[in-house]
Formats: structure tokens, sequence, C-alpha cells
């Protein structure tokens, strides 16, 4: 009997549990199903899933190296999974199915659908852990309960990684002469526009990317991350979405770059190391409430807030036209690369959900459209925490100013300068808040809100609801 590992957001030879475990029991083979309508139901970007087809066949290439043949299985969504398993294992003499577990609920559902399915033909259904460096659940309050404030979670999380870091798993040796990768199915077409020349498919260029940051960007994240002008961030965070990277590699070689030291050590180790559980702290959160796949509020009572209805401010935002030169330079950012920087990326989550008091899932739901690294769990924390919904979010009374984010943040303007070029000829001061004169000028449209009356606005609508 052969096993067989079904590769999901793992795309990787190196770390990887579920590979691992399914090669060292003899003879294995590889897939992954490709299920358009599952991403479309999503909203996936069309660049993301552009980038995840790059990522197969470079994985596909890899795995052929070794006489392991990666097969790509046409699904047009999850409810179609146990069946193509099923008949993949049949016809192939299946004998176990290996998989790293996904925390969203969609995911939770097709697995236990597989695995009846599975069990039914006498095929067993292994589960381990590869995308989170502590498997979801394990990490819990004095009474039981899942950390829903970071911080002690953090703690806790550092406490246990620091006595027992999570253990490197070596690639599968070479079981059968090379092979080569079936052409993929036709129901998974190139995307256009590929980015791929800035994001580059394959576990060589990730972690040369994660060297490279290591070597010239570590040292000083602490200081630059905040930065949108400057490659502050290491930005990785496509490889970690699709788990060419992850999130234990990640944290190798941070502590190896700071001496072990989890929590002490250079300021730049502590504050990715940091970031690294940020994540983990989304995905844990994802795992304990299932609401969170359906776009529900953590904070119940935020339901009932009462959002505008204004198709025309959500467009100025999505197209970076409302007057507010640090919005309109990240949406433009996030239009032309796939990618916002994260400062960015709350600042832009504020202004919509607060100053336009416009719903935060239509803004989720945008980013995901758009993102390369668009990630459920992430994407969903991070908005949950700029509208003041979410598990230690933000206060709903503290609103950023945007003008103010952005001389702080970009203070010569070269953010603003490279992505709204009609500006570029105002001095460094009237480029984040021009007159009405500089705006005609440029061609540059009137802000659409004023700041201070919408952060008031907002304050009151917030303080409306009553806690449940």
């Amino acid at each position: 009997m052969q096993t067989l590992v079904w590769l999901r957001s793992d795309l990787r030879l190196h770390d990887n549990p579920a590979l691992a475990a399914a090669a060292a029991q003899g003879p294995v083979r590889a897939v992954f199903l490709a299920a358009p309508g599952q991403w479309r139901a999503h909203g996936d970007a069309p660049v993301k899933v552009d980038f995840w087809r790059r990522n197969v066949l470079a994985l596909g290439r890899s795995l052929g190296e070794l006489g392991i043949e990666l097969h790509v299985l046409p699904v047009r969504d999850w409810s179609r999974a146990p069946q193509a398993l099923a008949g993949f294992c049949a016809s192939h003499g299946i004998g176990a199915v290996h998989v790293n577990v996904e925390w969203a609920i969609n995911e939770q559902r097709r697995d236990q659908a597989c695995e009846a399915r599975l069990r039914e033909a006498g095929i067993a259904f292994v589960r381990h852990h590869g995308g989170t460096l502590l498997p979801p659940g394990s990490v819990r309050t004095g009474k039981g309960d899942p950390y829903r404030v970071f911080t002690p979670y953090a703690r806790a999380c550092r406490e246990i990684l620091r006595a027992a870091p999570p253990a490197a798993v070596r690639a599968p040796k070479a079981q059968a002469p090379a092979r080569e990768m079936a052409p993929l199915p036709a129901s998974w077409p190139e995307a256009a526009p590929t980015l791929a020349a800035l994001w580059p498919a394959g576990e060589a260029h990730a972690h040369e990317r994660l060297r490279a940051f290591l070597d010239e960007g570590l040292a000083r994240y602490h200081e630059r991350r905040d930065l949108p002008a400057l490659p502050g961030t290491s930005a990785l965070s496509p490889y970690l979405a699709c788990g060419v990277l992850s999130p234990a590699q990640c944290l190798r070689a941070a502590l190896r770059a700071n001496r072990g030291e989890i929590d002490s050590g250079q300021a730049g180790a502590r504050a990715w190391i940091t970031e690294l559980l940020w994540r983990e702290f989304y995905q844990h959160l994802l795992a304990a409430y299932p609401g969170l796949s359906m776009h529900r509020p953590m904070r119940p009572e935020t339901a009932h807030l009462a959002w505008r209805d204004a198709p025309q401010d959500l467009a100025a935002w999505q197209s970076g036209r409302t007057g507010i030169p640090i919005v309109d330079a990240a949406q433009r950012q996030l239009l032309a690369t796939g990618w916002m920087h994260n400062r960015l990326r709350m600042v832009s989550a504020m202004f919509l959900s607060k100053n336009l008091l416009i719903d935060w899932r239509l803004g989720e739901a945008w980013f995901m459209n758009h993102l390369v690294d668009g990630e459920l769990a992430a994407n969903n924390g991070g908005w949950q925490w700029s509208a003041s919904t979410g598990a230690d979010a933000v206060p709903y009374f503290r609103v950023f100013n945007p003008i103010t984010q952005s001389r702080r943040f970009d203070p010569d303007a070269a953010f603003l300068r490279r992505w709204l070029p009609e500006l570029a000829g105002l001095d460094d001061k009237a480029i984040h808040e021009p007159s009405a004169g500089e705006r005609r000028a440029a061609g540059y449209p009137d802000a659409i809100v004023d700041l201070k009356a919408s952060r008031l606005r907002a304050i009151e609508a917030y303080a409306r609801l009553s806690p449940s």
C-alpha cells in the first residue's frame, strides 16, 4: 500500500510534517486539489491564485526530483473533495492520507467529510500540525479558556517555546527516479496580470528572502517596520500564507540570529518574533471561534452598529480617491502590487470602519480580493482590530488620524510621492494635507470626509452600543 500526502497551505518540501510522515511509511504520492469555485467563494485575489499556481508548479518540480509524483485534481469546490480524494486513493492503492491541519470552518468541514468517506474505504486520515508554532487549543488560560488578549497569550507562548522550540522536520529522501509533473488542469489557467517578478515562486526564493531579511533588515526591524517608504518588513507574508515557508522556520531563524533568546537580546528580533506570535494568535482565535470564519464580530454587540450605506465613499476608498493622501497611496500600492504595508493596512482599515463608518466586512472582502498574501485569520484579525470589533482590539474611541500617521511614518513623503505622482511637486508639509488650491491644481480630489467630525460620529455610534 502507498501513502498519500494531500498538500494544501503547506507548499514546501522542508519542515512539512505531513509530507515527512507520509514518506516515512513507504512509497508516497502527493495531491493538490484545485478548486476554482471555492476560491471564488472565498474571494481569493487573482494574484493570490496565480501565486499559488506558480508555487504548486515549483513544488511539483522539486518533488519530481525525489521521484514523488504530484497530481493536481480539479474539483469545483470542497463539496467535491471527498469523492475526488476517495477515487484517487482507490485507483492508486492508497492506505493512508496525511494532511497538515487547516482551521477555517469550510476547511474543517471538508476534512471531516473526507475523513468519513475514506474511513468507509478503510483508509486512514492522519492529521499533523505544520501551519502554526503550537497547535491551536494547546495554549489556554488558567481557567482552560482560549486567550482573547494578546499579551498574556504571547507570554504563555514564549514560555512554551523557550522550553521546547519546534524541531526542524527533514525533507523526504528520494524514493525513485525523477518524474515529470503532469500538466495543470485547464480549470486553473494562468491569471493575468501575474506579478511574478515581485513575488517569485518556490522555496529557494522564499529562503533567499528570509536570509536577506535576516542579514539586512532584522537588526533594525523595530525601527523601520512602520515606515512604508523603506523595505523595513520581511515581505514574507505571501510565502507564509501558502506555506512555502513555515512559521517554525521563521522562528528558528530569528532565534539563531538572536543567540537563542526569544524575549530578550536584539530589539529587532524580539519585535519580529512578536509579529510571528500575532499571526499565531489570529490562527488560534480562528480555530477556537468558528464564527470568525463566517465574518462575525468577536464582540457580539458590535453586530448592531449603525454602519453607513455609502457606496460612493466605498468606491472612493477602493480606488484611492478619498482625498486623504496616505489612504489613497496605500490603496494604490495594493492595486499595483497585490500587497499593502502593514501600518497602512491599519490606517486604511480604521479610516473605512471609523471615519467613513462603513462595515469593516466590506473592507475585509476588498483586501482578500486583492492581496497576494490574503489569509482569513490574519485579514479578519487585522480588520476586527482596527474596527474595534475583535479580540484585544483597539478601543473604539481610538481613531487614527491619517494625516498624523502620514507625517509620522512618511516624514519626507517618499511613499506619497511614489504612489501619488500628481502631488509629487508639493513640499514635504503640504503633500500630507494639500490645500484646496493645491488639490485643484494637481487634479487631486477634495477629502470625502471631515476627519474631526467623522471621528466624533464614530465614537458616538460605538458608545451607543451596550455590551451583551
